[in-house]
């Protein structure tokens, strides 16, 4: 996957995209890694209306930008390999669902050396979707490397334009269970609070004053004292929604030491990452409209932590 000729875009930003972060559009309108188009930037080949930028800034509406790509390896290859963990739950003519392992990136991306959705299809032989950046074959929506539970990934062109539609309108229903620490007031409720980038860590999200629109509803399923189960409902799905809402609202998810959670009942509970899961997947199908929805059982891990919870033996 090499790329041998220099490749130019031009990109006239609408009013919805105003207010972005220059990187971030670049990166999304060209499906590019942000580490890309934040390098770019930085190696002066990006002009903003005829000028050219040398670092990210906010873009308004009617910016015309001139893009300009080197040849240059593409890091991001697909590594085609079995998956034994991988779990195919539903095989449709248009799509596959599946219940992906913790420890499994959706696709490739910069800095990832592991096992990927995208791979781990390749090898089990399905032919995925070519629609949508390369490396991303499928790809509709996403869960952290640290996150298992249901994934659905398109194997049509007419699924994927279909699946990311319903995605990026908020169609389809997503339902996680979570640990978190402490016990949530009210018990039930609606987190909204917008999420941005970290300012001091680009690896971490946020809640931040003029972040994007992030809206977690949530219902307390078991109470345990030091910690509760509690089911998730996300309206939007932007990057670590529900560990970074939990974190801001006082009750980091068990185990997710990046988001604040306390060391020692992650200890406890003998995890290594964060007590998520996505528990329940329901969207319309992509030719026939008819309503799917789909159900995983918790991995051991997780399911390890709650008997522990549930017995006091933590």
């Amino acid at each position: 996957m090499i790329s041998k000729e220099t490749a130019i875009h031009e990109l006239l930003v609408e009013p919805a995209d105003a207010g972005t972060r220059l990187d971030a559009y670049i990166s999304r309108s060209l499906q590019i890694p942000r580490t890309l188009s934040a390098s770019l930037c930085k190696d002066s080949q990006i002009q903003v209306n005829g000028r050219t930028i040398t670092k990210s800034l906010k873009i308004k509406a009617g910016d015309r930008l001139v893009v300009t790509i080197p040849p240059q390896a593409d890091p991001l290859e697909i590594k085609v390999e079995k998956v034994e963990e991988l779990k195919i739950v539903a095989d449709d003519d248009d799509y596959v669902v599946i219940d992906k392992p913790v420890g499994v990136a959706a696709h490739p991306s910069p800095g990832w050396v592991g096992p990927t959705v995208v791979g781990a299809l390749m090898a089990e032989g399905y032919n995925i979707t070519t629609s949508g950046a390369a490396e991303r074959q499928g790809i509709v929506h996403r869960l952290d490397v640290g996150t298992s539970g249901l994934m659905v990934v398109a194997k049509t062109e007419r699924a994927y334009t279909e699946l990311k539609r319903a995605f990026k309108e908020r169609t389809p229903k997503k339902i996680y269970h979570a640990v978190v620490q402490g016990l949530p007031d009210p018990m039930e409720g609606t987190i909204d609070a917008p999420i941005g980038r970290h300012p001091g860590h680009d690896w971490k999200f946020a809640v931040l004053e003029g972040g994007r629109d992030s809206v977690t509803h949530y219902k307390v399923i078991e109470a345990f004292g030091r910690a509760s189960l509690v089911e998730v409902h996300l309206e939007t799905g932007r990057t670590h929604q529900i560990r970074v809402h939990f974190s801001a609202f006082g009750h980091p998810c068990a185990g997710d030491q990046t988001y604040g959670a306390d060391p020692k009942l992650g200890a406890a509970l003998g995890l290594t990452r964060q007590w998520l899961h996505a528990k329940r997947l329901g969207f319309s199908h992509p030719v026939t409209g008819q309503w799917m929805e789909y159900e995983s059982e918790y991995p051991a891990d997780l399911a390890g932590a709650v008997e522990l919870l549930r017995d006091g033996g933590y």
